[in-house]
């Protein structure tokens, strides 16, 4: 059985040939993984809510946006495929962040604040 899904839009005909964009066909596990970040109406950064298997950007966006911000919670969404996703490794830490010990200037210990500020 040789079944193709489309997708539509707004105007398109669904009795038409042309109309609608197909969508890729194959398992989910053929699909690449993409990590999702959510940024929630009461903050200021993205934060990593979970990852999803979708066929592009298009429906990564839109499967997120149906699994995790039901409540209306998030105002932007993110989607990075997880290969592109490159971190440190936590045993070289040491050696990544010893060079910022060195910059004194990038810790303000020396600094004399006025008594009027007191929340720093």
């Amino acid at each position: 059985m040789n079944t193709s899904i489309r997708r539509f839009f707004y105007g398109d005909i669904p009795g038409q040939e042309s109309a609608g964009t197909p969508v890729p066909q194959g398992p989910k596990n053929d699909w690449p993984l993409w990590e999702v970040f959510i940024r929630s109406k009461q903050g200021l950064d993205h934060k990593h809510v979970g990852s999803l298997h979708a066929a592009d950007a298009q429906m990564a966006i839109e499967n997120a946006r149906d699994v995790y911000t039901r409540r209306q919670e998030g105002i932007s969404i993110w989607v990075v495929k997880s290969q592109n996703i490159h971190a440190s490794r936590p045993e070289e830490a040491g050696e990544l962040y010893d060079p910022a010990a060195d910059k004194i200037y990038r810790h303000p210990t020396f600094y004399d604040l006025p008594d009027a500020i007191s929340h720093m």
